[in-house]
């Protein structure tokens, strides 16, 4: 049996990908590598990790840090899409994801206390909802308010449906549906409200955003009003005990064996990329959290998604193990009414738990810290420059500590679809 692997193995082309961003390799079975790389793969040993060739070296590689290279496959690599349409439309062609946001009672909800406390003010104004899904958001401002058109922009086969939501609930002389991308939108006149649910994990994952400022830049009268208004990224040093335990400390002695040489494929396989969907116990914060990244959304621009920095300053205020980072956002939606009160959309731990939770950085090793400890450092989110819905969050950090020297680390966490 040996022997027919090594002849399949023989007889078998490699195929030849690109890597999609950085990998240090934690072990000498490992293979490192750059973003644009061009790596050989010679065996696809698991849905994760595969067995590749770069300049004459070979080692295991995860197989997400790759994909294939358009030029080998005999493509113009400029046929490829960098947005990756067809698998994100098509996503929100189905109901699974529109089901997780409409189930998300904090997110909607948010959404119709904007429309119903502006209600007033949105009479007779033309409202563009941008990303509109089923339309939740359109029919709250039809039924709720008395805007003069609202104008709902799905990109999505799910548009189709949407149509038949607006007509079954009496909207059809308000709501108008449109479907295509943004960048396409043709629109006859100004809007005075651009409306959009648009934000992912970290924040800025998948860069709807982008479709957002350039509806805005295109279709916003002046003067006119973005709802969000403002966004922010939280962050926050944590434990992450129950995890750590579940992914690392249970290769130490499972069934009374010692598997502790898995501990470094362990440490590679689940704590490379960001934990989605984390919900963190508000007790596991080692200290308050702070905002590292703020958006205007009437200012920011499309170039600045390239690349956003943030600083952070922590004071440990107890003794605890730092396992890692939790990060979550935060959005605002300015009142249309004079002196009326901001509403705002909150997935922190402290809030009401919505279908995004919160996104965990996992350390490489846990650190014991003190409370008086401080942990400094930034945070950068660089968008993929290839993969335009892709992005790489680096994080570098200082820990100053009365028991111990200053210890300073640096980790970066891909993040693609």
């Amino acid at each position: 049996m040996q022997a027919e692997r090594e002849e399949e193995e023989e007889d078998a082309s490699p195929e030849e990908y690109v890597a999609l961003c950085d990998f240090t390799a934690s072990g000498s079975e490992q293979l490192s590598f750059i973003t644009g790389d061009k790596l050989l793969v010679h065996n696809k040993s698991s849905a994760d990790w595969w067995w590749a060739e770069l300049e004459g070296v070979i080692g295991y590689v995860p197989a997400s840090y790759l994909r294939p290279d358009a030029a080998e496959e005999g493509e113009d690599a400029s046929l490829e899409d960098p947005w990756q349409d067809d698998e994100y439309f098509g996503s929100y062609g189905t109901l699974r994801l529109h089901l997780e946001m409409l189930s998300d009672r904090s997110r909607t909800e948010t959404y119709r206390q904007v429309i119903v406390s502006n209600s007033a003010s949105l009479r007779n104004k033309v409202v563009m909802d941008l990303g509109c899904g089923t339309g939740i958001i359109s029919l709250f401002c039809a039924q709720l308010a008395q805007p003069s058109v609202v104008y709902a922009v799905e990109a999505s086969s799910m548009a189709e449906h949407t149509r038949q939501l607006v007509k079954q609930n009496g909207c059809e002389e308000v709501v108008t549906v449109l479907q295509g991308r943004a960048e396409e939108l043709e629109l006859p006149e100004q809007v005075d409200i651009l409306v959009s649910e648009w934000m992912g994990n970290c924040l800025l994952f998948e860069f709807m955003v982008e479709s957002v400022l350039l509806a805005r830049d295109r279709w916003l009268r002046d003067g006119g009003v973005m709802w969000p208004s403002s966004a922010a990224l939280t962050l926050v040093p944590c434990q992450a005990d129950s995890y750590y335990t579940e992914k690392m400390a249970f290769w130490e002695r499972p069934y009374g064996l010692d598997f502790t040489p898995l501990q470094p494929l362990a440490q590679q396989e689940f704590f490379t990329k960001p934990k989605f969907s984390h919900l963190i116990d508000p007790e596991d914060c080692l200290s308050a959290p702070c905002d590292v990244i703020c958006l205007n959304m009437y200012t920011v621009q499309v170039r600045d998604l390239e690349e956003m920095k943030g600083e952070f300053q922590f004071c440990v205020e107890k003794p605890g193990v730092f396992h890692g980072f939790t990060a979550w956002f935060t959005v605002q939606f300015e009142s249309l009414e004079t002196g009326g009160a901001t509403v705002e959309l909150n997935t922190g731990p402290n809030s009401e738990p919505t279908h995004w939770k919160q996104t965990l950085f996992m350390l490489d090793r846990p650190i014991h810290v003190y409370a008086g400890d401080s942990v400094h450092g930034n945070i950068i989110l660089s968008r993929n420059s290839v993969w335009r819905r892709h992005m790489t969050v680096t994080l570098h950090w200082n820990i100053n500590s009365s028991t111990d020297d200053c210890q300073v680390g640096t980790k970066s966490f891909p993040m693609w679809r």
